[in-house]
C-alpha cells in the first residue's frame, strides 16, 4: 500500500509539472546584414537590410538602431522603425535610406571602376528591437557583422 501511494504521489507530481505550461523556447540574437545596396541619383544609398531570426520561436522586430562603416571611413547612423514578424530560423528584409560620407562614396566609386571584380568591405553593428513570442515586452538584441559589397553585373548602381 505504501508503495502504491508513493507511485500515485509521483504521478500527481509529474502531471502537475506537465500542466505548468509549455517549455520556453530558446532566444538568440539575430544576424543583420546588407542584402543589397542601391546608389540613388540624389546621393543617398538605399539599403535592403536582411534580418535573420536565429531563435527557436518567432520574433516581432520593430526597429534597428546602429551604424554602417564602409571601407575605413567614418560610420553613418542606421535607424528605422518597421513591423516584421519573422518565424523561427527565417529571415525578412527592410529598407533604410542613408546619406553616405564623401569617403564612403569615393570607396564605392573606386570599386565600381573594377566592375564585378571590385568590392568594398563594410561593418554593421547596433541593436535590433524585438519581442520574442513567449515574452510580453520587446528588448534590444545587439548585432555585429562584417562582409563585402560588390557591384552586380548588368544592374547599374546596385551592390550585393
Amino acid at each position: 500500500m505504501k508503495r502504491l501511494l508513493g507511485c500515485v504521489a509521483l504521478l500527481v507530481l509529474v502531471a502537475g509539472l506537465v500542466a505548468c505550461g509549455p517549455p520556453k523556447k530558446s532566444v538568440f540574437p539575430p544576424t543583420v546584414s546588407i542584402q543589397e545596396m542601391t546608389t540613388r541619383p540624389d546621393g543617398q544609398w538605399r539599403l535592403t537590410v536582411r534580418i535573420q531570426n536565429n531563435s527557436y520561436g518567432s520574433m516581432d522586430f520593430h526597429a534597428i538602431d546602429g551604424e554602417l562603416k564602409v571601407a575605413d571611413g567614418v560610420p553613418v547612423r542606421l535607424h528605422t522603425r518597421f513591423d516584421l514578424d519573422i518565424p523561427a530560423f527565417a529571415a525578412d528584409v527592410t529598407q533604410i535610406d542613408v546619406l553616405p560620407t564623401p569617403e564612403m562614396t569615393t570607396a564605392i566609386k573606386a570599386a565600381a571602376v573594377k566592375g564585378s571584380a571590385g568590392g568594398v568591405a563594410y561593418a554593421i553593428s547596433g541593436n535590433a528591437s524585438a519581442k520574442p513570442e513567449q515574452e510580453k515586452e520587446a528588448r534590444d538584441f545587439s548585432f555585429h557583422g562584417n562582409d563585402w559589397l560588390s557591384p552586380v553585373p548588368g544592374i547599374p548602381n546596385t551592390w550585393r
